[in-house]
């Protein structure tokens, strides 16, 4: 195990990419084990990680959400949402949490949402009156939203990882802990509003609004596509994700008419650029998550956490620190390949729920997406605004505490996670 950790440390300390990270320490855990008789095993463990029948639905949804990114589906959303909320104090700062939610269905990537809605929204809410790092701090929160609410490539990637659960029961599980997101920013927002005197926006009429929303419906019908063939039996979750990128393919063409053979190439381009990132990452991690298991790394890590303290809802909470203190030097799907393989399987044992233990860990890894001093979706939301990283990071702390809330609601209730998958048994 030693020769696994000082590899990975010192890989790590000179800057090398994780996934190159994860095999070189996985190979000098692999060889202390057996020497070169297990070696061998290395190419069979890389190659059973990325072979899984439903890993074809990764690129399929990529591809879907460049789709509508390139289809210009922002636009209609923020028209919809703005309809709703132009009426009330702070209007853009509810519509770019609002438009968040919808977008999750499509994309469930948050950086993608960051940069879609934030080279939109942010402009618009610097000319209106709200302050830049404001708009950089509520564009870099409500994108988190997006690999909670299903469908999410974070979920498709952990079931694969750690085939423990089924991405059915996440897909559910993450509904209700992505609304209380939403529900939890929206107060924020609206108290902030409030004491701030932000602008409000004429209303819309009624007419004006309904057209706003059947010119966005088309596009909002994804995530129900999907969800509902899933949920429902009829369809896999590949089968899903692949009828999902025809269908944004035919509205874009034939009901938007603005998705073109360019931008559809462009597209194209985007997900394998991504998708090779995701398959290399869960390549390495099968020879370091083997390596894990076989070498009682997930046993002691339960048993250290079980001196630290013998009550459930204090271990859990240890565990969500060490993941925003991981969360804040990686991104979300490195630092879950990294960790999960060790505090999954020691949780478990420990007697949470497998379930309960997933939404937990995914909400709390998203969340230290914008946890300094990485934090990629608050420095991406930084950079449009054209604000300093350190002001965007204060004006986020309301929004931050918002979040930490719905962590301590999600750890001390467990039905929140599991009671919409407990449904579908």
């Amino acid at each position: 195990m030693t020769p696994a950790i000082i590899a990975f440390v010192v890989v790590l300390l000179i800057g090398a990419p994780v996934a190159v990270v994860m095999a070189i320490s996985g190979v000098a855990g692999v060889y202390s084990l057996g020497g070169e008789r297990l070696v061998g095993i290395i190419a069979d463990r890389m190659f059973s990680g990325v072979s899984g029948y439903m890993l074809i639905a990764v690129p399929y949804f990529i591809f879907t959400a460049e789709l509508m990114n390139q289809g210009g589906l922002t636009h209609k959303l923020i028209a919809f949402n703005n309809a709703l909320f132009g009426r009330i104090r702070g209007a853009l700062s509810h519509v770019n949490v609002t438009v968040s939610l919808f977008f999750a269905g499509l994309t469930g990537a948050a950086i993608t949402d960051t940069v879609a809605i934030g080279k939109i929204m942010i402009p618009e809410m610097k000319k209106q009156g709200y302050d830049a790092e404001y708009a950089a701090a509520i564009t870099a929160c409500s994108s988190i939203i997006g690999p909670i609410i299903p469908p999410s490539v974070v979920m498709v990637v952990y079931a694969t990882l750690l085939r423990d659960i089924s991405v059915i029961d996440l897909f559910a599980g993450g509904i209700l802990p992505g609304v209380l997101m939403t529900l939890a920013l929206l107060l924020t927002s609206i108290v902030l509003a409030w004491l701030r005197g932000y602008p409000k926006q004429a209303g819309t009429p009624i007419r004006v609004a309904v057209l706003a929303f059947f010119s966005a419906l088309p596009a909002m019908l994804v995530p129900l596509i999907i969800l509902g063939g899933i949920l429902s039996g009829m369809t896999t979750i590949t089968e899903a994700s692949g009828f999902a990128a025809v269908y944004a393919i035919f509205i874009g063409v034939v009901f938007y008419r603005n998705l073109t053979l360019t931008k559809i190439w462009h597209a194209l381009v985007t997900t394998v650029k991504f998708s090779g990132v995701v398959f290399f990452l869960l390549a390495t991690s099968a020879v370091l998550g083997w390596f894990v298991t076989r070498s009682g790394i997930a046993r002691e890590a339960a048993t250290l956490i079980t001196t630290l303290s013998d009550v459930p809802f204090v271990q859990i909470m240890l565990v969500c620190l060490l993941l925003i203190v991981l969360g804040t030097v990686m991104d979300v799907l490195p630092a879950l390949v990294v960790i999960g393989p060790v505090v999954v399987p020691a949780m478990v044992s420990l007697g949470f729920d497998p379930l309960h233990f997933a939404i937990v860990m995914i909400v709390t890894l998203n969340i230290a997406n914008v946890t300094p001093p990485v934090g990629m979706t608050l420095m991406t939301a930084a950079r449009i605004a054209e604000v300093p990283y350190e002001r965007a990071i204060l004006a986020s702390l309301p929004f931050y505490c918002a979040f930490i809330g719905v962590v301590l609601l999600l750890a001390a209730f467990p039905f929140l996670s599991t009671w919409i998958p407990s449904l579908l048994d």
